[in-house]
């Protein structure tokens, strides 16, 4: 069963530093910016603490990813935040992103309808 949200946490700058508060099975993880709130990434994976440690080193999602997104701008480590939530297994994990994937287009998809019909009365 998929777990609640923990709080967000900062990255810590130094290079050696482990992501100690992620879960070190399956989950969903969420990384933005602390400042704009944009999301810098967002995914599951079968071991979230090495998913985030991956991040945090080299800037991406990783080799595969970056071929189908475009390039975002690289922000400064400290200006990041990431939260993870924990799932039973890999699969749930999948279930469990592809789910709030849905749920952030469909309020995403609202915003910009209510913003429509105020810009556009009839």
């Amino acid at each position: 069963m998929v777990q609640a949200w923990s709080d967000w946490k900062r990255f810590r700058t130094a290079p050696l530093d482990d992501i100690a508060d992620a879960p070190g099975g399956p989950g969903v993880y969420e990384v933005r910016h602390t400042l704009t709130g944009r999301v810098v990434a967002f995914g599951h994976a079968k071991n979230v603490a090495n998913a985030l440690a991956d991040l945090k080193q080299d800037g991406s999602a990783g080799a595969f990813a970056r071929l189908f997104r475009r390039a975002a701008p690289l922000s400064r480590l400290s200006d990041l935040e990431y939260r993870t939530c924990a799932a039973g297994s890999r699969a749930e994990a999948k279930t469990a992103a592809s789910r709030l994937q849905g749920l952030r287009q469909a309020a995403w998809r609202r915003r910009m309808d209510s913003g429509w019909a105020v810009r556009h009365p009839r």
